[in-house]
């Protein structure tokens, strides 16, 4: 590489050291996140005040419940295509500002069939939110915490996942389940205009679209002081044009699929669906089940919640030892998962002393499975088809979102229906143990950092 002329981003952005600018893009993902995971779990929460006041079956309960999952399964494709082709930033902000609207429309509804029209909306922005942000963060991250940055990023996600469940608890006493989703929508768009004022785009998509050099050097800039604006005239990604220049959505899924990929894959694939099933099936249900277990409403919710925020922390400590070790280590969760959820499904810790603290255990074993899969599902791929990976992932595990609370409906007859969902829980984490200890094996021919092989001779 001649220095004077040509800078190749793709080694120069990972090999620079964390400094503020890296942090403010963290803190803004993260936040995206956050209000991603308020919006999608808002209906949770409010799902038992929905069902006292419309009267809706429990067959419609599911079909509302899937709505948004629907529509997060055809927006993750979108979402992860346009930022392609359009770039992070306008994605992130336009399905952001989407969802606010929407999720504060909800509130207005006056039907179960309004209900469903407009979650399933909603959802597109939802889905169509995490692969950009995925692919905005470890294209800008450097290269030693790009893994964590995905793993901190969705951490926000788990954290406003649980915090619906506080505005529900404050919200609808007075407001009515309508305040939860006005609430959670209002905080949104007013974070939505925060984007739009200080979100950056990824320069390294904007290399690879040959955007003009000025415009690049601008987004450089800031990630480094001492840059020298005015010494490169170039700029390249030389270990991502080796791997391929097609904009073919078609091609890139292909991609997904070459040489070792075409069973990683599959496995990344299966281990996502059924863990998808299992916490999609309880954020859907858990407050109903633990109503029907004897938790009063408000008291379901705080578990609910304060499961979700402590499965997040053991996914960020999970990942450590995934990170060093392999991913084998993910199927610790769900193996530790499988006879805690066993105990509330044959019904021998319900009404006992360790009751509560089982149902909390299960929830965190759940949400830490969940976490860490979700760290692996990108980082074997080319960062050129990463986007890709990370979208075509998100798809495949919506189909166990929009099935699990169809499925799910009929396990909301009482003390027994609710047993067994935890019972078929058990049966998803084993599923989920399965493919990751064949992912471990299979993976071992592959380098999370193989689209950088040159960065660590530098």
């Amino acid at each position: 590489m001649n220095r004077s002329d040509t800078l190749d981003v793709a080694h120069y952005l990972p090999g620079l050291r964390f400094g503020r600018y890296h942090l403010r893009i963290l803190i803004l993902c993260s936040l995206v996140t956050f209000f991603d995971g308020q919006d999608f779990s808002a209906l949770a929460y409010a799902l038992p005040y929905i069902r006292d006041d419309m009267r809706i079956s429990d067959e419609m309960t599911g079909y509302v419940s899937s709505a948004a999952f629907l529509g997060q399964m055809i927006g993750s494709l979108l979402g992860s295509y346009m930022s392609d082709i359009v770039g992070r930033r306008p994605v992130i902000v336009v399905c952001t500002i989407g969802s606010a609207i929407l999720t504060f429309g909800v509130g207005f509804a006056s039907s179960p069939e309004q209900l469903v029209a407009l979650r399933f909306i909603s959802g597109l922005g939802i889905g169509g939110l995490l692969a950009p942000v995925w692919a905005l963060s470890i294209e800008s991250m450097p290269r030693r915490i790009r893994a964590t940055s995905v793993t901190i990023i969705m951490m926000g996600f788990s954290v406003g996942t649980a915090s619906a469940g506080p505005i529900a608890n404050w919200v609808a006493p007075t407001l009515g389940w309508e305040g939860i989703f006005w609430v959670c929508g209002i905080m949104t768009g007013l974070f939505a205009l925060i984007l739009f004022l200080m979100l950056p785009e990824s320069t390294r998509w904007a290399v690879a679209t040959d955007k003009p050099p000025g415009k690049i050097v601008a987004m450089l800039a800031p990630f480094n002081p001492a840059f020298v604006v005015d010494r490169y005239a170039k700029f390249a990604l030389l270990g991502e044009t080796e791997v391929s220049g097609s904009t073919n959505p078609l091609h890139k899924l292909r991609e997904l699929f070459a040489g070792p990929l075409k069973l990683v894959t599959p496995l990344i694939w299966g281990a996502y669906f059924c863990s998808s099933f299992a916490i999609y099936l309880m954020s859907a249900y858990a407050v109903i089940f633990m109503e029907h277990l004897g938790i009063a409403r408000q008291s379901a919710a705080w578990l609910a919640s304060s499961g979700a925020i402590m499965g997040a922390l053991g996914g960020i400590a999970l990942l450590a030892a995934t990170e060093r070790r392999g991913p084998g280590w993910i199927a610790v969760a769900p193996v530790m998962g499988v006879p805690l959820v066993l105990l509330i499904g044959t019904g021998v810790a319900i009404a006992t002393p360790y009751f509560v603290p089982v149902l909390l255990l299960v929830a965190v074993t759940i949400g830490t499975g969940h976490a860490a899969v979700i760290s692996v599902t990108s980082i074997y791929y080319p960062s050129i088809v990463r986007a890709t990976g990370g979208g075509w992932a998100s798809f495949v595990a919506k189909f166990a979102a929009v099935a699990a609370p169809i499925f799910g409906f009929r396990f909301l007859a009482g003390r027994n229906g609710a047993m067994a969902g935890y019972a078929f829980t058990a049966v998803c984490l084993l599923g989920l143990a399965a493919c990751v200890l064949a992912l471990a094996y299979f993976a071992r021919a592959l380098r999370a950092d193989r689209d950088e092989p040159a960065a660590r001779a530098q």
